[in-house]
């Protein structure tokens, strides 16, 4: 099995009522806004749009709402953060009966697997769709490293196709490539990292920040991917107080509030989250306010 996922694939928000209940047609507006600036594939239910904190039902229904609202435009992955092996097995199948296009897989949520447990449960949900996997390495958050020995044992697995790699470490893309070769489609999952880990032979790009700014997001992107490196690092430096809003235990409370900023849909999170108060809330509209004013104007670099 191949992949052909390249390019900028949004952690896409999911938009919730004023009382936290799911707003389907505004995920789907939001969805429409960033496949038109040029995104080439979408991730639903990853940890910007609240995987854990809905209701499996629910996750199919914004699954089942976004492949017919799509329509083949991008592809669409769907995320997979589950707290046991078994119940991430179920969902990847039901994932696949609702029409996605691939998956983006975690380890097991809370318990902390050791490599052995880790590559087991890799393996095991693997056999339960006929799905391309993007496997997700986030040890910062969920405390599981998938180092590039242990994605060098799961090579023979034909499934897993891509890695999102969130470890914060720039270096694993280079310590991937040498000892996984060319095997894995390698995807920077931390945006503050991106333009290092494109220069080091990353080809894709799951970003929080383009939630909120897609337009400029593609056009850092289009000028990496056309080797105009300074024109980029130009517009990584505009972008870079933004995007290191991807990088806080909050990141979801502080994308959701740069969407309602740019006027793409709410910060309205579900709980145990809440929405920013007082003077951290102030700090980060600081940040995005200026960030909006600055921005690079179309056509033009910052």
């Amino acid at each position: 099995m191949t992949s052909a996922w390249r390019g900028v694939f949004p952690a896409a928000t999911t938009q919730f009522q004023a009382d936290q209940s799911l707003d389907i047609k505004a995920t789907m507006r939001h969805l429409d806004r960033m496949i038109e600036a040029g995104v080439h594939g979408m991730i639903m239910l990853g940890t910007v749009g609240e995987n854990c904190s809905l209701e499996y039902t629910e996750k199919l229904d914004v699954l089942k709402a976004t492949v017919e609202h799509v329509g083949g435009r991008v592809p669409v992955l769907s995320g997979v953060a589950e707290y046991t092996t078994k119940l991430a097995s179920r969902f990847a199948a039901d994932a696949q009966k609702a029409g996605v296009d691939g998956l983006m897989v975690l380890p097991a949520m809370v318990y902390k697997a050791d490599p052995r447990e880790a590559v087991t449960h890799f393996r095991t949900v693997a056999k339960a769709s006929d799905l391309p996997i993007m496997v997700y390495n986030n040890p910062v958050t969920y405390g599981v490293d998938l180092t590039p020995e242990m994605m060098a044992d799961l090579a023979d697995e034909p499934k897993l196709v891509a890695i999102k790699e969130s470890s914060e470490d720039v270096r694993r893309i280079t310590d991937l490539k040498n000892v996984c070769g060319s095997r894995y489609t390698l995807f920077c999952g931390v945006d503050d990292l991106v333009l290092e880990s494109l220069m080091l032979g990353a080809t894709g790009w799951i970003s929080g920040l383009v939630n909120a700014f897609p337009a400029e997001n593609r056009l850092l992107w289009d000028l990496a991917a056309s080797g105009r490196w300074e024109e980029a690092v130009a517009v990584y430096r505009w972008y870079m107080p933004l995007l290191h809003l991807d990088t806080h235990v909050k990141l979801v409370q502080y994308i959701k509030l740069a969407v309602q900023e740019c006027g793409l849909g709410t910060e309205t999170v579900r709980a145990p989250r809440l929405t920013l108060v007082g003077d951290e809330r102030e700090r980060v509209l600081a940040v995005i306010r200026k960030g909006i004013a600055d921005r690079p104007k179309p056509g033009k670099t910052a």
